[in-house]
């Protein structure tokens, strides 16, 4: 079962490849529709037109996408309309789902593991620095690993 969750780890990290690079990608204060519509010459009527609704509507569109409002429907049917291509993903801010998951299971071993040796600490058998790092990094492999669902919580 590890290994199937392994692999499909693999998997989606390949499949969000293309879009590492989005992350330094900086949204129009406007938005891409009011700018692509402008650098397009566009006028509101005309996209309006390609879309069958209003000028008016062209706008509450512009400034739902604005507002982050706008529905995934929405800006398919404006992309549709300016023949381009919604591209819609969910990206971890810094690095792979594997980092992301290796970066979770850290945060909770040393969670655990400090909480742990507090209390022992308390009964006079707390470990050294030394100690805890290797039981912090043996316990994020093994919970990496099983990816636990407490990773989550």
């Amino acid at each position: 079962m590890r290994s199937k969750r392994k692999l499909l780890i693999e998997q989606l990290d390949q499949k969000l490849q293309p879009f590492l690079e989005t992350r330094v990608v900086i949204v129009p204060e406007r938005g891409w529709i009011n700018t692509i519509r402008t650098t397009l010459n566009m006028t509101l009527a005309q996209l309006g037109a390609k879309l069958t609704i209003t000028r008016q509507g062209v706008k509450r569109i512009e400034e739902s996408e604005g507002n982050g409002t706008i529905t995934l429907n929405s800006l398919k049917e404006v992309a549709h309309a300016l023949d381009l291509k919604l591209v819609y993903a969910l990206v971890p801010k810094n690095g792979t789902i594997d980092d992301l998951i290796a970066a979770k299971a850290e945060k909770l071993a040393q969670k655990i593991v400090l909480r742990t040796n507090q209390n022992m600490k308390l009964e006079g058998q707390g470990i050294g620095d030394d100690k805890i790092s290797k039981t912090i990094r043996d316990l994020a492999h093994e919970i990496k690993r099983e990816i636990r669902r407490s990773l989550w919580d």
